[in-house]
């Protein structure tokens, strides 16, 4: 499948399919700790850039198998890019909710919002999670490296109408890369933005995986830790999710595959999903062992050697893991 992959234990959601609408990254930002790579196609125009009707059917293939539902707790709407530029995307959420019995969530850069038509689109969504990295134009600019037809002002102003008018629940996702939006001046600015907001959580990062740009780096913990604190005193009965490097080293929940990796067609499917996931995003032979439950992340690492060799895939160290992309 071009469109669907997973499931994916994720951090959040838990037992995730995704949903992926684009095959190439068309977005209206390029920003420099993306772990999916350089912005192919930097646009704000909403188009139908990949035919609804083959994600739908997609969508049906999988629900043939009612137990692969089964074991869901999410649906996630994503793509190599923004999710929202996607014309049909109102169309596709409507058609998970019929088809699907499970929450069905989005992820976004939130730049998009001010637009009526994205916020009808995204009505039927039971969770969607935006993104808002600064509230300051010089750490918009560099740290997202926006399309010239975006203003961070009109972004801001359409995150906050959004919130107040979206039926679901809301998760504010708010991403710092060290020395570049971490200054007191920025996280000001920011809590003033989701103090306008009606969130029911925020969730604070900082680069995690391989990022697009080496100069993107993550914060220390004790400095997230700390603006945590600053974001829990704006609003104590709001919750605020420390998503930092390390947190998914918590999640040990496997999602049984069952291979049989001395069978040639067994062992080639299961090559194939975990490449697809790679595709997305990097991931440790832990993060993969996770997903696949292999058994040992030595196993992970002997099964994609061949990979490597081969060039369909890449190892990368950043910080003290070794990542496969």
């Amino acid at each position: 499948m071009n469109h669907i992959f997973g499931p994916v234990n994720s951090r959040r959601l838990g037992r995730s399919l995704g949903v992926d609408l684009f095959q190439e990254k068309i977005c209206n930002l390029n920003c420099i700790y993306c772990e999916v790579g350089v912005t192919t196609r930097l646009t704000c125009e909403r188009a139908e850039y990949v035919p609804t009707a083959e994600i739908i059917a997609e969508i049906n293939a999988y629900c043939h198998h009612p137990e692969h539902v089964a074991e869901l707790d999410f649906v996630t709407v994503t793509a190599s890019g923004e999710p929202t530029l996607h014309s049909g995307l109102g169309e596709i959420l409507t058609h998970l909710k019929k088809v699907i019995a499970k929450p069905v969530a989005v992820l976004t850069n939130g730049t998009t919002l001010s637009d009526g038509l994205v916020c009808d689109a995204l009505a039927p969504a039971d969770v969607v999670i935006p993104s808002l990295d600064s509230a300051l134009k010089k750490s918009f600019r560099k740290l997202d490296r926006p399309a010239n037809c975006l203003d961070l002002e009109e972004v801001i102003e359409g995150l906050v109408n959004f919130s107040h008018t979206f039926q679901g629940k809301l998760w504010l996702e708010i991403l710092f890369a060290r020395g570049i939006n971490d200054s007191d001046e920025d996280v000001q600015a920011l809590r003033r933005v989701a103090d306008r907001m009606r969130i029911d959580r925020i969730q604070l990062n900082t680069v995690a995986r391989p990022p697009l740009e080496s100069f993107a780096q993550p914060l220390e913990r004790q400095a997230m830790e700390a603006i945590e604190e600053q974001f829990r005193q704006d609003d104590p009965s709001r919750p605020v999710d420390l998503l930092a490097r390390g947190a998914e080293q918590n999640d040990d929940h496997g999602l049984q595959k069952d291979f049989d990796l001395e069978s040639d067609a067994d062992r080639q499917a299961l090559l194939d999903e975990i490449v697809e996931m790679l595709k997305r995003r990097p991931c440790t032979a832990a993060d993969v062992n996770r997903t696949f439950h292999l058994g040992d992340p030595k196993k992970v690492e002997q099964l994609l050697d061949p990979l490597v060799h081969a060039g369909t895939l890449q190892k990368r160290l950043y910080g003290d893991r070794l990542y496969y992309q």
